[in-house]
């Protein structure tokens, strides 16, 4: 079968591995996963990397890739845990730099920082949005980005996302009680 892998072109290799990721050869899962995320199929690389036990690999797929989140998970499910703390630590700053705001208040709670250090991010992430925007139109930018939040959770069922969406209700709650008592 790697005579066959080899003789294939980039974008047959591509094909090949995604529709036989589940049922890959031991002995095309290196390859595999070098020629996945060389494709930019991040997704497909990582799960086949953590799937054949190349967990070092999947994790720094991921960091290349900005997703520290997804990494840190990645380490503590594989009970590396100064490992995945790292991540999330690693992955807080990168996403403040970025001015990822949303990733970074996923980090925060997943480090178990204080709930004011993450109002602190959310505000940032809100001035962040704003910047060079008219201030009337500040209530729906900070709904869209409760929206954006929102969304960028979804299928994720773990701790740290259970917990944002919770922070996110609380916001919105919070948001409709501020709007009921200005009328």
């Amino acid at each position: 079968m790697k005579e066959e892998f080899e003789r294939m072109t980039f974008d047959q290799k591509v094909s090949y591995l995604v529709a036989n990721r589940n049922s890959l050869p031991e002995e095309l899962a290196l390859d595999g996963v070098k020629v996945l995320a060389q494709a930019g199929e991040i997704e497909y690389a990582v799960v086949l990397a953590r799937d054949k036990g190349m967990i070092d690999r999947a994790i720094q797929i991921l960091v290349d890739a900005g997703d520290y989140l997804w990494a840190a998970m990645i380490a503590k499910n594989a009970n590396r845990d100064d490992e995945s703390e790292n991540l999330y630590r690693e992955g807080l700053q990168y996403y403040i730099d970025m001015e990822m705001f949303g990733h970074a208040i996923s980090a925060a709670n997943a480090l178990g920082l204080p709930s004011d250090e993450v109002d602190i991010l959310f505000r940032r992430g809100i001035e962040s949005e704003s910047s060079g925007m008219d201030l009337a139109h500040t209530r729906d930018m900070i709904d869209c980005a409760l929206e954006s939040l929102d969304i960028a959770l979804i299928g994720r069922d773990d701790e740290v996302s259970r917990q944002v969406l919770s922070t996110l209700n609380e916001e919105r709650e919070k948001m409709a009680k501020e709007d009921q008592d200005k009328r």
